[in-house]
């Protein structure tokens, strides 16, 4: 898959265009369908199956203080769009002058201009332009002053909840991430450096790759049981997320116990993949009742990804 950074960089001719546009973090199982939708339609012509999407988060510039954490890094979100079938990828740079466009001069000059698009796939809520005044009915006009089709994607709905990356993240935060598994159609996951973090793991005999995590959307607080991948191998493990009360930390860390695993990988990326909650987060009287639980927390982690195969 081919991967464009900024419009400016966009080369024609582009054999039959059809674009799927959206932010699409998460991509969850309804933004699966439009892009499976656009690469069948690519297929179908002979032609190119492309997502068009932004970078950075368009909230960060028009509403910073209400931009979320990301669902996925650049990097997934890349990797899971290929994963669909689609040939290229074109990503915006969002800036307040790209978020000021008017709709038609963005249908006109980027979507005809500098695409060449001949078929559109977009999710039932897209809008588009300053202040979203790009509603799907303007967008179909545009199909008719300019000769492309618009296809809208309906709503998906997965019990009783409509599929969509709000959804998803007050799911994991909550904790539920098992749930969060049905809407995004995989296990969540979050990829981050390891860096060093207190080493109370390793001084209670439970060594741990503490992960820098600033930028994803991070589960509630409490025990997970996870899979662990780095440097292209698989592994098992529990993660700690919280403040660590028993020990007085002030400071939220995500900490990975890789079950039969002793390399130093500080520095190094892991993702973390999130199969289900084990407990909420607890506070001991002792450093020996931590070790207990830790040991219990483990062997429950051991079950249910047994389970998980």
């Amino acid at each position: 898959m081919k991967i464009v950074r900024g419009t400016k960089n966009i080369v024609k001719p582009i054999p039959c265009p059809v674009v799927a546009i959206g932010n699409f973090d998460g991509v969850h199982i309804g933004h699966q369908i439009i892009f499976r939708q656009a690469a069948q339609m690519a297929r179908d012509r002979m032609g190119t199956a492309i997502v068009f999407t932004f970078e950075p988060h368009p909230l960060k510039i028009i509403a910073p203080k209400r931009v979320p954490p990301l669902l996925t890094s650049f990097r997934q979100k890349m990797e899971l769009i290929e994963e669909c079938g689609i040939d290229m990828v074109v990503c915006a740079d969002f800036t307040r002058q790209f978020a000021d466009q008017q709709p038609r001069d963005f249908a006109k000059d980027i979507l005809v201009g500098l695409i060449g698009v001949e078929e559109i796939v977009v999710g039932f809520d897209y809008a588009f332009g300053r202040g979203r005044e790009g509603t799907i009915s303007y967008l179909q006009k545009m199909g008719e002053e300019f000769h492309f089709n618009v296809h809208v994607v309906e709503p998906i709905k997965l019990r009783d909840h409509l599929v969509s990356s709000s959804h998803v993240r007050e799911l994991i935060e909550e904790g539920n991430v098992k749930a969060a598994r049905g809407f995004l159609g995989r296990d969540y996951s979050i990829l981050g450096p390891v860096v060093h973090g207190h080493h109370t793991g390793q001084a209670i005999g439970f060594p741990t790759a503490n992960l820098d995590t600033a930028k994803v959307q991070i589960p509630a607080t409490g025990v997970y049981a996870v899979r662990i991948l780095h440097a292209g191998r698989a592994f098992k493990g529990a993660v700690n997320i919280g403040f660590n009360p028993t020990f007085n930390r002030d400071r939220l860390s995500v900490e990975v116990h890789i079950f039969d695993f002793h390399e130093d990988i500080y520095g190094q990326e892991v993702e973390v993949i999130f199969v289900d909650r084990i407990r909420q987060e607890m506070t001991f009287e002792s450093a020996d009742e931590l070790v207990v639980q830790i040991k219990k927390d483990i062997e429950t982690a051991r079950v249910i990804l047994e389970d998980d195969l």
